[in-house]
């Protein structure tokens, strides 16, 4: 994104040459109307345009499109943005003229960080999928359980017998799809459910 439409031009050739699907825009404005695809991707921005800047876009893409990052092209070195602009997640951060190799290798990183993001957040759907067919008890269950407790020490704590708690724990396994118990740990930490006693207080 460039105000500049001989730039956005210039860009726009380099990138489709390099086999990139490419959309230009002049202004946030003009880009924030855009609906944004589920797909991996990166936004190449000008940190100087009109309106709402590059790092005020920044900030904004950071509350509603966590998983798209950006690599950052200024005429103007400017010591303080760009530790701004990297601190708040810009991939890479160039000042006009840069090699086209130099902006190819940022969009690359670019792209591999947005289709990991992008998998992390498929992968936290379903597992925010399967936590939602747990009951009430199950899920007190589950937090027992990566809390370390024995089935004999769930049992007591709830007031219920080991062999039902046996049953609840075989179906918090199945209902999550969890292979074993450092596996179903693994899924409360995704999902930021506290995996010990100590993470309770």
């Amino acid at each position: 994104m460039d105000d500049d439409r001989s730039v956005r031009d210039a860009l726009e050739g380099l990138l489709q040459s390099a086999g990139w699907r490419v959309e230009t825009f002049a202004t946030s404005d003009e880009f924030l109307a855009r609906p944004l695809a589920e797909e991996a991707a990166c936004l190449v921005l000008d940190i100087e345009l009109p309106g709402t800047g590059g790092l005020e876009l920044q900030d904004e893409l950071a509350r509603v499109r966590g998983d798209l990052p950006i690599v950052f092209i200024t005429g103007h070195g400017d010591v303080g943005r760009s530790v701004r602009a990297m601190k708040a997640g810009a991939v890479e951060f160039l000042v006009k003229p840069f090699s086209d190799l130099a902006l190819l290798d940022g969009i690359e990183r670019a792209i591999e960080r947005s289709k990991e993001l992008l998998s992390r957040k498929a992968e936290l759907a379903v597992l925010n999928e399967h936590y939602a067919t747990l009951s009430a008890r199950e899920r007190q269950v589950m937090q027992l359980v990566i809390s370390g407790l024995m089935n004999k020490e769930i049992a007591h704590q709830l007031g219920t017998r080991e062999v039902t708690v046996k049953v609840q724990r075989g179906k918090v396994m199945r209902k999550m799809h969890a292979q074993s118990l450092p596996d179903l740990v693994r899924m409360a930490e995704k999902l930021g459910i506290p995996t010990s006693r100590g993470d309770e207080r």
